[in-house]
This record gives structure tokens, sequence and C-alpha cells, in this order.
């Protein structure tokens, strides 16, 4: 898979999170938004290769679902999970605090409408 391909699935996934939000489906929009968080990570991290590619299959480490550790793969966090980007405003910080507790077993767990809703818009905000 390449960058585009990343960044179409991590739109598409966010789109998949509101619609769930609209419908009351707090657990599902959860799992949702994190997986496009996870998908926008390996995009960026696609496009620090020479062409724009996921590395090979080889390369085990990347294929994780550890938001920190993709966070740091990515080289915009520390290897304990903190986000180091420049310029990181205290708003999107405080976001990464939000999207950091989000975890693949997931898709496992009852999320509450709050939960749901506070994932969405710490991915969601156009500016943080």
């Amino acid at each position: 898979m390449n960058r585009g391909d990343f960044q179409q699935i991590a739109e598409e996934r966010l789109q998949d999170a509101a619609a769930l939000l609209t419908e009351g489906r707090w657990s599902g929009a959860y799992y949702m938004a994190g997986y496009a968080v996870e998908c926008a990570l390996k995009a960026v991290i696609a496009k620090r290769t020479i062409a724009d590619d996921f590395p090979a299959r080889d390369a085990a480490k990347l294929y994780t679902h550890n938001l920190r550790e993709l966070l740091g793969f990515a080289g915009l966090g520390t290897a304990n999970g903190s986000i180091t980007a420049p310029g990181i405003s205290v708003r999107c910080s405080a976001f990464w605090d939000i999207v950091k507790l989000w975890k693949e077993v997931a898709r496992y767990e009852s999320k509450t409408q709050q939960q749901a809703e506070q994932l969405v818009e710490a991915i969601d905000d156009p500016t943080d």
C-alpha cells in the first residue's frame, strides 16, 4: 500500500465514524475513529520513503496497531508516545492525549457517547 491508499482509507474511516455517531453507534464510531488515525499515521510513514510506499513486509514493527508506536515511526513523537511535532499547539497536544488511548481491542469493548464524540472531535478538528 502507498501513502495515497492510507490517506483515502483514513478519510473514509473518519466518515464512517461520523456516520456511526449520527446513528448512536458509539462503540463502532470510537473504533473507526481510531482506525482512521492508524491509517493516517501509516500514510505519514509511507511519505518518508522514496516511493511513498509503505515499507516492505519485513519491516514487521511497522505493521502495528499501536498509535504511540506509529507516532514514533512517523517521526512525530517519542518512544513513550508523547507528540513532539514542531509547532504543536496545546490544544493539539490535548487532543493527542485522547487519541493515544485508542487500542485495536476497542472493537471488542463498549464505549460511551462521550468517549466516541471526544475521539472523533480530537481527530476531526480542522485546526489542530
